[in-house]
C-alpha cells in the first residue's frame, strides 16, 4: 500500500519543475525546484562576465544550466528595475546596451519555455517572507538591492540603491561590496546598522530580511525585528512568480 510520503515523492517528480535563475553582479547561479519550491539539485554558481551585455549573459547562461535537469518553465531576478519582462534599468551592467531589452522574451526564446522575470531582491523576498505585515528585504552584494512587501503582496519597485545616503553617496557606495572591501569589518558593519536605521524610519516595516552574499560579514547585534536569512532564497523565490495571483497583482510595479 502506498503511503502519504509516497504519494507527495510522486508529486514532486511529476509537478512542473521551474528553471531558477539569479543574476547577480559578481556571480550567476541556477537550479531546478520541484513542484513544491524545493531545489532538486544543489544550485550551480559561475562568476558573472564582463563585459555583460545581454549577448554575453544569455551565452553564459545556456552554459550555466546545461548540467541541471529537465524542466518546464523558467524564473529570472536580474539586478535592475524589471517592467512587463523589460529591463529599464541594470546599473551594474552596460546600461545602454540593456535599456529596454526584452529579456522575458529573450529568455524564453533561449530555452524553448515560457519565463518570467523579475527584480531580484525582490525574487529573493519572496522565498523569505511571511505574508504577513510590512516587510523589507535588502540584499548585500555587489551593490544594494531592495524590495517591499505588504502582506505578502510586493509594493511598488523602489529602487534605493541609486538614493544618496550620505554625502552623495548611495546605498551602494555606502554598503556595496567596494565599501565593504574598502574599509575595516566594524566600520562596514557600523555602515549596515546606519542603513538599517535610516530604512526604519522611512518605512517603519514589521520585519527587515537581510540577504545577498554579503550578509554574511554582518558581525554586529542587529535590532530584534531584522532577520538575516539564506541567500538561497534568490533561487527558490522564482518558484513563487508562477502563483498567478502574486504575478498579475505584481508584475508591473
Amino acid at each position: 500500500m502506498k503511503s502519504a510520503m509516497d504519494d507527495q515523492a510522486l508529486a514532486r517528480q511529476t509537478g512542473p519543475r521551474t528553471l531558477a535563475i539569479d543574476v547577480g553582479g559578481t556571480g550567476l547561479k541556477a537550479s531546478v525546484l520541484d513542484n513544491a519550491g524545493g531545489m532538486l539539485v544543489n544550485r550551480l554558481r559561475v562568476p558573472t562576465p564582463y563585459p555583460c551585455r545581454p549577448d554575453i549573459l544569455l551565452a553564459a547562461l545556456a552554459e550555466l544550466t546545461a548540467p541541471l535537469p529537465t524542466f518546464d518553465r523558467v524564473s529570472i531576478g536580474f539586478p535592475g528595475v524589471i517592467r512587463g519582462g523589460r529591463v529599464i534599468t541594470a546599473p551594474h551592467f552596460d546600461t545602454k546596451a540593456w535599456r529596454d531589452f526584452a529579456l522575458e522574451a529573450a529568455i524564453s526564446r533561449l530555452f524553448d519555455k515560457p519565463a518570467r522575470v523579475l527584480n531580484d531582491a525582490e525574487i529573493q523576498g519572496l522565498g523569505i517572507i511571511a505574508g504577513r505585515g510590512l516587510e523589507v528585504v535588502l540584499t548585500l552584494g555587489t551593490g544594494l538591492g531592495s524590495a517591499v512587501f505588504a502582506d505578502g503582496m510586493l509594493a511598488p519597485h523602489l529602487e534605493l540603491a541609486q538614493h544618496p545616503i550620505s554625502k552623495g553617496a548611495t546605498y551602494n557606495d555606502y554598503v556595496g561590496d567596494a565599501a565593504r572591501h574598502a574599509h575595516r569589518p566594524k566600520k562596514w558593519n557600523r555602515r549596515v546598522l546606519k542603513m538599517i536605521r535610516i530604512v526604519e524610519s522611512l518605512l517603519h516595516y514589521d520585519v527587515l530580511y537581510l540577504g545577498g552574499g554579503n550578509s554574511a560579514n554582518i558581525i554586529v547585534d542587529l535590532p530584534h525585528n531584522v532577520r538575516v536569512t539564506s541567500n538561497d532564497a534568490g533561487i527558490t523565490g522564482g518558484f513563487c512568480l508562477w502563483n498567478e495571483a502574486f504575478w498579475h497583482s505584481g508584475r508591473d510595479k
